[in-house]
Parts: C-alpha cells; sequence; structure tokens
C-alpha cells in the first residue's frame, strides 16, 4: 500500500499527498477505536481504488504534535513578533519560545514592520534581536516596504514543515502572502467557505510555497504550559541555561535558591540576560499553580 503525507484536513476528509497525486480519504473507525485522529501533517498508509475514495490504513508514528493548530510532525515555527503597532513583546516571546522548545521544534524569529521604527528607537530593538542571536536563536528582521527582507526567510523553508506564530496584526498573513503571491485569493475563498468565525472551525492545509510546507493557519490559540509536567523541564526550554545547568551542583536544579547553581550565577556575572530569567520564574510559579495539590 502506499505511503503519503496529510495536506488537508475538512468535513471529515483527509487528503492525502502521495507520488500519485492527492487522493481524498476517510480515516477507517479502528482509529476512534483506538483513540487516534489523523492530523495534518501526519505520513499515513492508505489505500485507494481512485482518487476520491481513499481509506487511511495506518498512521505512522509522530515526532511531535500540536493542538492549536491541530497539526503534526512539525519541522519549524516562524515566530513573527512585530516591531511596533502592536509593540515588541519579548515576555510573549519568550512564552512561544518555551512552547516551541518543549515539542522540539526549531523555532525561527521573524521581527516585522521595521520599517515603522524610529530612528532613535532602533537600537533597542537591534538590542533584542541580538541578544535572541547570542542564545544562538537566527533572527530575520524584516519589513513590508522592502520585499528582499521577506525573502530572507525561504531558505528557511526548504524542505521542511513550518507552522507561523506570533499575536495578531503582527504580519503574519502579508508575509505570507509576499512568499506565495496568490494566498490572498486563496485564504479568501477559505474565508467565505468556513463562514465568519475566527475560530468556527479547526481547518488546517499545508500549502506548498516552492521550497517547503507551510500551514495555511498561522497561529496558536493555547498558550498554556499544559504539556509541561515537569518543572525542571523547564530550563531545558531556554538554551543559555540547559547549557548551563549541567555545570549546576545539584542534579535537577531549577535554579532558583540551590546552591553553587551555575545558572544563577551566570546571572550574577550578567551572562545571561535578566528579562529572560525573570521570565523563566514567572512561567515557573505559573505551572506551580496549576499543578492540582493533594
Amino acid at each position: 500500500m502506499p505511503e503519503g503525507k496529510i495536506i488537508k484536513a475538512l468535513s471529515g476528509f483527509y487528503y492525502v499527498a502521495s507520488e500519485d497525486g492527492i487522493t481524498q480519504c476517510r480515516g477507517r473507525g479502528v482509529f476512534r477505536k483506538n483513540k487516534v485522529t489523523p492530523l495534518v501533517g501526519d505520513n499515513v498508509i492508505f489505500q485507494a481504488e481512485n482518487k476520491q475514495e481513499g481509506y487511511i490504513m495506518e498512521v505512522l508514528d509522530r515526532k511531535n504534535d500540536l493542538i492549536r493548530p491541530p497539526i503534526a510532525n512539525v519541522d519549524q515555527a516562524i515566530l513573527v513578533f512585530s516591531a511596533l503597532q502592536p509593540d515588541f513583546n519579548p515576555g510573549l516571546l519568550d512564552r512561544f519560545l518555551v512552547l516551541i522548545e518543549s515539542k522540539h521544534i526549531l523555532p525561527i524569529i521573524c521581527i516585522s514592520k521595521i520599517d515603522l521604527v524610529a530612528k532613535e528607537d532602533y537600537a533597542t530593538i537591534e538590542a533584542f534581536a541580538n541578544d535572541y542571536k547570542d542564545i544562538g536563536y537566527d533572527v530575520i528582521l524584516t519589513s513590508m516596504d522592502d520585499e528582499k527582507t521577506v525573502e530572507l526567510l525561504l531558505p528557511y523553508f526548504k524542505d521542511r514543515v513550518s507552522v507561523f506564530a506570533g499575536q495578531s496584526g503582527v504580519g503574519k498573513s502579508s508575509i505570507l502572502q509576499i512568499l506565495r503571491p496568490d494566498l490572498e485569493i486563496k485564504t479568501d475563498e477559505i474565508s467565505a467557505h468556513l463562514g465568519r468565525g475566527k475560530h468556527t472551525t479547526r481547518h488546517v492545509e499545508l500549502i506548498d510555497i516552492g521550497e517547503g510546507l507551510v500551514a495555511d493557519t498561522p497561529g496558536f490559540s493555547s498558550l498554556e504550559f499544559n504539556d509541561i509536567d515537569d518543572m525542571t523541564e523547564l530550563s531545558s526550554c531556554f538554551p543559555e541555561m540547559k547549557r548551563l545547568q549541567v555545570h549546576c551542583k545539584f542534579r535537577g536544579c531549577m535554579h532558583l535558591s540551590e546552591p553553587k547553581c551555575a545558572v544563577k550565577t551566570a546571572l550574577e556575572n550578567k551572562e545571561i540576560k535578566e528579562y529572560r530569567y525573570h521570565h523563566y520564574m514567572s512561567f515557573i510559579q505559573e505551572i506551580k499553580d496549576r499543578k492540582p495539590r493533594y
């Protein structure tokens, strides 16, 4: 039986791309019985007598999955945060980074609307960009006035499945439309078909932008740390802390008040950014507050 990738899920049908094109499939009842829901991005084994009547027989192992948007086997997330309108928000960016890191997805940071920044404020945005570069993240600064800055993202998409994430109004759709000029028409058609409600559907589709596949429903609608149950896991989602934690005196150090903590020492020596550490502490408290008390 052939293998393929689900590129769209809509109204109970799964559209599977394979060497022979796209086949419309349904999921077998065994998936409901085993509580397995096929997701866009899943690699599957299917059978079909024609392009309209196929059945997914098996969902192959996933390397990761997201609930909102519902998608599997994501290679990277393009985190789009505007310099202005809305203002750059490092706290929210760090929240997104933790969620992405916890799923073992590669984050790429895109700071958009650089053209709106006044000359006297540009240094502040540039400093934030350099902070994240120093941590090890790729950071791209884009301007809607210069499509070449957006095209700097193209090499990152090659042979990868990507999702976009970020606040509403940061320019995700504008970036996608530059990368794929006909996307605006396609987006309008989908909106008309699905209705007005922004969250009335869980429709997800992977679109081909030439270099790779991108989810056409950018952004996350859930920003809770529900999948992080072990608080010691949180520091592993901060790369600068992950590199240091092997030098802490105690295994499982949470970098709060433990003695001979390499992270706290680095903080005192200004080797890691204070605002990043403060975000870490607030996320720790959030997870503590969420955990049930017995």
